[in-house]
């Protein structure tokens, strides 16, 4: 099995696809430990999902595209996958008259999609960059927060309300 493959199915895709699976899992595996409504699966079946697609959007349409000229735009995949999980995320989210539950892990799913997305469109470097910088947010960005004052009328700060 060649590591450049021009079908797309060669050891590089299945590295980026395995990336893809760590990231979303290391991810999901944070949001399981914290008791989230999506954890450990959800996340690695979401951010591995999101890289296959954008593998198959790289990929999957070689056999219909005229050299020299593109008579389809294989880009469009990738764009869908961001309008469907958009979907996913209004579905988690649940409002009851001021309390908003939910922003938190629907924000994640889409972060968890695109680096699935950048894995699967061979950009590892910046997928582990996102992946780095969404635990800088879940556990280091808590802390800062409950060093800020509480808000008007003795209410938590959101992050720290929040049961998702």
């Amino acid at each position: 099995m060649p590591i450049f493959s021009n079908d797309g199915q060669g050891i590089r895709q299945l590295i980026e696809l395995g990336f893809a699976f760590l990231l979303s899992a290391a991810i999901g595996l944070e949001r399981e430990v914290r008791h989230k409504s999506a954890g450990l699966r959800t996340y690695t079946i979401v951010g591995t999902s999101a890289a296959l697609f954008l593998l198959v959007s790289k990929y999957g349409f070689s056999d219909v595209l005229a050299s020299g000229r593109v008579v389809l735009d294989p880009s469009r995949v990738a764009a869908q996958i961001v309008t469907g999980i958009g979907f996913i995320g209004a579905g988690i989210i649940f409002v009851r008259g001021d309390a908003v539950r939910g922003l938190t892990t629907a924000a994640t799913i889409w972060l968890v999609t695109g680096v699935g997305m950048a894995c699967g469109a061979g950009l590892p470097i910046l997928a582990a960059a996102v992946t780095l910088a969404y635990f800088v947010v879940a556990l280091i960005f808590p802390m800062f927060l409950r060093l800020l004052p509480e808000r008007v009328g003795g209410e938590e700060h959101p992050d720290d309300a929040e049961h998702e």
